[in-house]
This record gives structure tokens, C-alpha cells and sequence, in this order.
């Protein structure tokens, strides 16, 4: 590139000296040699520097669910996993090892008269853009029967109440702490003694029983969430029972800090002693909601004896939608 020529810069030469100048001539002007300045095209505007990009992780974070088998039941995807790999995904994510919080779901019919394609409920939808990802398990004997009839392979029924103990075994192992929200104040006693009892190193974080005006107000549910978070909560129980338990999860979930947040609905008051779980042969032959009408008529009746008809034959209607992650 010709750098531009400034004429105020130019160096002039001397005029060469004449063979003769008498002395009479010495007063006459010399005249100068002219120097007429170089012309240089204009310099290329310099392009300023790119800006410098972030750093790439090494490892960036991913949904924990990417690549996990899933069927559609009742217009509700249903993950195809075993307990093992159940455990696993709520271990990384207990670990805050994945891109979202982990929400994970109980799917049987009453999920499916909530949630499901042909839903009556107005309420808030849980979805895919959520600010926590969801893992939805087996639970209940005509989810099982489905998700059979479409891959031809048998998948174990995961209810809250076969996960807690194996979590809470988990998470003594692993050293991170667990928090539990629902439930009537007066069993946090039995609650305390019983994962003294059997968990005595397990870190329990706390135990909230929120009024329902606070779970129904967006300000009460985000100090809540706050709370629990304050409390450096890794794993959060929830259980208010559907379809508020996965309504707060996906609205409030994420301000909590925990990594995993488990839809357990009567897990608390099971391992309170509150409510007796059905006995393995009953729970075998899926009769468990049969066990717990039984229990409890008035509350359940609604659920089990108007919701889960319409709810059966939504599940059994032709679909054969099935991926992964």
C-alpha cells in the first residue's frame, strides 16, 4: 500500500550551484526547482477487530432425557426406563448436572385426565418449554398394559411410593439433601422419626406445610420457593397431590435450587405412617387404587370412580407415537 504524501513534509533540494556567477550577478534571483507532491490513492478503512467470542465448555449442559425411550399415553409422553436408570437420572440431577431442573411425574390415569390430549381441566398445562425438563414414569397397571401393547417389551411401574426409599437411600449415599413440601403440620413429627429411624445420616433440609392461600398466590409460592432455597435443598418432595404438584413444579420449581423435584403426591404421608400402603401381592396385581378407595372414599371416590374411565379409554385409543429424548 503507497502511503499518503503530505506537502507540508517534503524536503525541498538545493538548486545546483551555476559554472559562473560573477559578482555583479550575485544579486539576481535563483530560481528554485518545483516539487509538485506524489498523488496516493486513499488508505483502506482498517476493519475493526471482531468481537472475542465466549468460552465453549468442555461439557455443555444437555436435558438429562435427551436420548431416553418414550411412548405416548393419552396424548402424555411416558419415559421407558427401569428403577435403575430412574435412580440415575435423579442422582445428575440431585448433582445439578443437567441444563434444567429435573421434574419428575407419576403418569396413570388420573395424570391423563389432568394432562392428557383430551382434557377437560382448564388449568396450566405442563410442557416440553418449561423451566424444568420432566421424567415421567410408569405408574399404575393400565400404563404398563400400554406402553406392553406398543413395544411388545415389559417395563417395571415406578409410583412414588416404590421410588422414595431407594432415593432416600440414594441420597444418604451421596451426601445430598432432601426437602419435603406438602402434608398436614402434624405429621412432621412421625416424619422426622422415621427418617431418623432409617435414614439417621441423611440430610433433611426441611419440611413445609404451606397454607393453600400461600400455594395459590404467586408472591406466597415464589418466597416459599426462596425458602427452599435458602435451605440449600437438592432434592424437593412435592406433595400436594395432582395436578397442583406439577402446576408448582413447573411454575415455581426452578426458584427453589433444587436439582430434582419429585410429584410424589401421598408419599409423605406414607412415610409418616398416616397412610398404609397396599399390601405387594394387591399392589402386584394392580389393585392399588382399589386399596386406597378403600381407605379413602370420600376423597378418592371422584378420582378413581368418575375421572378414570374416560381417562382408560383415552389410553386405549389407536396411537402408536413413540421416540427418544
Amino acid at each position: 500500500m503507497t502511503d499518503t504524501v503530505h506537502p507540508e513534509i517534503l524536503s525541498v533540494p538545493a538548486p545546483p550551484a551555476p559554472a559562473a556567477v560573477s559578482a555583479t550577478r550575485l544579486s539576481d534571483p535563483v530560481p528554485l526547482t518545483t516539487v509538485t507532491p506524489a498523488t496516493a490513492p486513499p488508505a483502506a478503512p482498517v476493519k475493526p477487530a471482531p468481537a472475542a467470542l465466549p468460552p465453549t465448555p468442555e461439557f455443555p449442559p444437555h436435558d438429562l432425557t435427551d436420548g431416553v425411550l418414550w411412548v405416548l399415553t393419552g396424548g402424555v409422553r411416558t419415559h421407558l426406563v427401569d428403577q435403575e436408570r430412574a435412580l440415575a437420572l435423579i442422582a445428575d440431577a440431585a448433582a445439578h448436572r443437567g441444563a434444567r431442573p429435573l421434574g419428575v411425574v407419576s403418569i396413570n390415569l388420573d395424570h391423563i385426565h389432568h394432562f392428557g390430549t383430551r382434557s377437560g381441566d382448564v388449568g396450566r398445562q405442563i410442557t416440553a418449554t418449561d423451566p424444568v425438563e420432566w421424567l415421567n414414569l410408569i405408574d399404575g397397571a393400565p400404563i404398563a398394559h400400554h406402553a406392553r401393547r406398543l413395544t411388545g417389551t415389559e417395563f417395571p411401574k415406578l409410583s412414588g411410593s416404590d421410588l422414595i426409599a431407594p432415593v432416600l437411600d440414594m441420597a444418604t449415599a451421596t451426601g445430598v439433601s432432601v426437602g419435603v413440601l406438602g402434608g398436614m403440620p402434624e405429621v412432621g413429627a412421625a416424619l422426622r422419626s422415621r427418617v431418623a429411624a432409617d435414614w439417621p445420616s441423611l440430610r433433611l433440609s426441611g419440611h413445609w406445610t404451606p397454607e393453600r392461600r400461600v400455594l395459590d398466590s404467586a408472591s406466597g409460592s415464589a418466597e416459599l420457593a426462596a425458602e427452599i432455597r435458602a435451605a440449600g435443598t437438592d432434592i424437593l418432595v412435592v406433595c400436594l397431590g395432582k395436578p397442583r404438584q406439577e402446576r408448582w413444579i413447573a411454575e415455581f420449581g426452578a426458584g427453589t435450587g433444587a436439582g430434582a423435584l419429585l410429584a410424589f403426591g401421598a408419599v409423605v404421608d406414607f412415610l409418616a405412617g398416616r397412610v398404609s400402603r397396599a399390601p405387594q401381592w394387591i399392589s402386584d396385581a394392580g389393585l392399588e387404587w382399589a386399596w386406597r378407595l378403600m381407605l379413602e372414599p370420600r376423597r378418592l371416590a371422584r378420582r378413581y370412580l368418575i375421572q378414570g374411565p374416560p381417562a382408560y379409554l383415552a389410553l386405549r385409543r389407536p396411537v402408536m407415537a413413540r421416540g427418544h429424548g
